[in-house]
């Protein structure tokens, strides 16, 4: 196993493997809950959506610990999933079978992206300063992502966003913020899997608080029901509608997905000598299968979760890891009622403290250089203020190339770079024309 998934060469064991991939389940568990709910609005059950949920994010993530031996686990994305729904379904009024049809041919493609090195060469076309600024700008926005789980921010303070009041009519936020001091004491003393223990003793917190909900006559089994299975619409592919859907389905992911891996993976040191990710085009290539696998079995595009960072910060480092990760995945179609149990107040704290060890990152940003600095500004400030993380990409690509072309260093612009730049210039006058 050691000389399998490489243990000693990244200095770590298998315990805080164990414990890294429990804790990047646990992190993202939520979506067990939440992407069922959302896919079953297109009018695809809620039992089978949330089959496909479990078994893509297993399948996803087993290939990104067995090909790419990184901890990343994948599950279809927030957002994405949204979009499937409530714009091509309810808005467009296409069919689940449309939509998902769009979703595996986006998987095809990328596989074929991946296998070609293209999509790794766009990953390595992101400069070093918008790389570092990426993992900064992911740790806010996961912990954005923590404060709004747990019910902490509300925007009905005559403000555009503030803190609720802390009493018993949020008592979602009181439990977060015990088990937050919880998680920030135990990682001060150095407690092993300190974020994972504060994650379950969150948990227990909220039993008296009517957070954690314990059903009556709860069993932990439950039977997996039948998945949505390869239906997809063929006769429509070759429509305006149709590349439109598939269209957003694209670049949303790819860029979302870019985003989201450089940052874990800058968070973990998961590079060689030159500063190049390890594995980049297996991961992608996992990532691409995933969406293919979500497609077969009814569900949205599948992508890498920036709830990896959690897992990270527990100490994961191979993808043995991922495969556990992926094997509680498996084992939630079997224990959904167990997993129901983790409230969102209680991932909120994890988040929220990965988040501040994702700003260590910021240290290698010149912010003295207007055309290094003012890039990674606008990508640390525009992800987490747009809720998007391709969107905080583009503006930061685009930006880099402006201050470095009127600082007159155009020569430390590479080309997939301007390429790049002019690929997202057309994406966003592709979507004022939409």
């Amino acid at each position: 196993m050691d000389k399998f998934f490489r243990l000693s060469e990244r200095r770590t064991n298998v315990t805080r493997e164990i414990v890294g991939g429990i804790t990047t389940f646990l992190a993202m568990s939520y979506i067990l809950a939440v992407n069922p709910q959302i896919i079953s609005d297109s009018g695809i059950s809620w039992g089978a959506a949330f089959t496909a949920t479990a078994l893509s994010s297993a399948i996803a993530t087993l290939v990104m610990a067995f090909c790419a031996n990184l901890p990343v686990a994948l599950a279809p994305g927030l957002g994405i999933n949204a979009f499937f729904t409530y714009t091509v379904v309810h808005g467009m009024g296409c069919t689940p079978a449309f939509a998902l049809t769009a979703v595996l041919l986006e998987g095809v493609l990328f596989v074929i992206l991946s296998i070609f090195g293209i999509r790794e060469a766009l990953v390595n076309s992101i400069p070093l300063t918008l790389r570092k600024a990426i993992a900064v700008a992911l740790g806010l926005f996961i912990a954005l992502i923590g404060f709004a789980n747990a019910g902490i921010l509300t925007n009905q303070a005559g403000t555009p966003v503030a803190f609720v009041n802390f009493d018993l009519e949020h008592s979602s936020a009181i439990v977060a913020i015990i088990g937050l001091i919880v998680t920030i004491i135990l990682a001060m003393k150095n407690i092993p899997g300190a974020i994972l223990l504060g994650l379950v003793i969150t948990t227990i917190v909220g039993i008296p608080f009517g957070i954690t909900t314990i059903p009556e006559g709860f069993a932990p089994f439950s039977k997996p029901s039948a998945p949505y299975f390869c239906k997809f619409e063929w006769t429509s592919v070759i429509s305006l509608k149709f590349f439109i859907v598939f269209f957003t389905f694209l670049f949303t992911d790819l860029f979302d997905t870019i985003g989201t891996f450089v940052g874990v993976a800058e968070q973990a040191n998961l590079k060689d000598e030159n500063g190049t990710i390890v594995s980049a085009k297996r991961a992608l290539l996992a990532d691409a299968t995933g969406t293919i696998a979500g497609a077969c079995l009814g569900t949205s595009t599948v992508t890498s979760f920036v709830e990896s960072a959690t897992g990270i910060a527990a100490g994961a480092r191979t993808g043995l890891a991922s495969v556990v990760t992926g094997f509680l995945f498996f084992s939630a179609l079997f224990l959904s009622p167990v997993f129901a149990l983790v409230p969102p107040a209680a991932t909120a704290p994890a988040l929220i403290f990965v988040g501040f060890m994702m700003m260590r990152s910021i240290i290698g940003i010149d912010f003295r250089d207007f055309s290094e600095g003012i890039p990674a500004f606008i990508t640390i400030a525009v992800m987490p203020f747009s809720y998007s993380i391709s969107k905080g990409i583009m503006m930061g690509m685009i930006s880099f190339i402006l201050c470095k072309s009127v600082a007159k260093k155009t020569n430390e612009i590479p080309l997939v770079t301007w390429i790049l730049g002019a690929v997202f210039l057309f994406d966003f006058v592709f979507e004022a024309v939409k």
